[in-house]
């Protein structure tokens, strides 16, 4: 951060479906510190986030009039003027953002574009390791991620060595189901959406219409409401379809991880990460997710040797946004 006064500031903020977290970087601390986290229950307009910020900002004693830059990575189109949430109703105009914080300095990324710069700087404890496979050092990264959304980022290494990150819109590519209950599940779906794409099963919302799929399928009653319920429910081995319903996700995660590993060859291993999947790691570990990624027919040898990991760092994307705050800017391996 050598172009910063020692006085001066960085905002960072990690913004998806559900969760906006903010941290700040200073000179003489180039780690993300934590301000605060706001959910969009809480806070369901931009305007309320923030005010909360601001407090936060004041009870940390941080002086607006030093904030040299602001550095956003968000669930939207990150080039636009007026940026908007895809999956809340979380929007805002850039100027309005800068009039606000008294910062002209403004930069916004994908947010899996952040989640993906911070593979490289993952340590072993970041992680958990799903089958078998050995990463390629300098080898394609890939990050996925169901959470509120489905968000998917790459990260491949220039000529000479430096990290470049490869957003993309991956959780809107079309569903392929495998097997006759997911053309049932598609078919379910089509009923429901115009298009069905992988977010529509890879995500919050969409494990609950997955299980409200089964459930029609099946015959069964709703009895559950929320992703949680269910994910808690299949943990319990307390409902059937709930147990179907996360055997499915994780079945249909493998397939998408394992193309996504052929599509970009990310012989440095494919990462989940998101809300979602950390929850629930036992029961990914013996769900059909590895076996659906090798699944490859003549190319199964080749995903049997790319690994696959669950990133269970607390904060990734503000991580990676540290690092995409600036080019010049110095990363470190942290926990925020």
């Amino acid at each position: 951060m050598t172009e910063l006064s020692e006085s001066d500031w960085v905002l960072l903020a990690d913004m998806g479906g559900t969760h906006a977290r903010f941290a700040y970087l200073k000179p003489d601390a180039p780690v993300p510190q934590l301000i605060g986290v706001y959910t969009a229950d809480t806070c369901p307009t931009f305007d309320d986030v923030m005010d909360q910020l601001c407090t936060s900002i004041e009870q940390h004693k941080l002086p607006l009039g030093r904030l040299a830059r602001i550095c956003l990575a968000v669930a939207a189109n990150p080039s636009a003027d007026e940026i908007v949430l895809t999956n809340n109703a979380w929007r805002f105009h850039r100027i309005e953002l800068s009039q606000t914080l008294g910062c002209a300095d403004i930069r916004v990324v994908n947010d899996f574009a952040a989640v993906a710069r911070s593979l490289p700087l993952l340590e072993p404890k970041d992680t958990v390791q799903i089958g078998a496979g050995e990463a390629q050092a300098g080898g394609v990264m890939v990050a996925i991620g169901p959470g509120t959304g489905t968000g998917v980022a790459s990260l491949v290494l220039d000529g000479v060595g430096e990290p470049l990150v490869v957003p993309g819109e991956g959780g809107h590519v079309d569903f392929a189901p495998v097997g006759d209950i997911e053309i049932a599940v598609l078919q379910y779906l089509r009923g429901q959406f115009e298009r069905v794409s992988i977010e529509r099963l890879l995500s919050g919302g969409g494990l609950l219409g997955l299980y409200r799929a089964l459930c029609d399928i099946h015959g069964h009653g709703i009895a559950l409401s929320t992703p949680e319920a269910i994910g808690k429910a299949a943990q319990a081995h307390s409902d059937t379809m709930a147990v179907e319903a996360m055997a499915v996700f994780f079945a249909v995660l493998g397939s998408v991880a394992g193309d996504l590993a052929l599509t970009l060859g990310a012989r440095g291993g494919v990462y989940i990460a998101g809300g979602i999947v950390p929850r629930y790691v036992e029961l990914l570990r013996h769900s059909q997710f590895r076996s659906r990624f090798e699944s490859k027919g003549r190319f199964a040898e080749h995903n049997a040797g790319i690994p696959s990991f669950v990133v269970t760092h607390p904060n990734p994307g503000l991580l990676g946004v540290a690092c995409l705050s600036s080019n010049t800017e110095p990363c470190t391996k942290t926990s925020v």
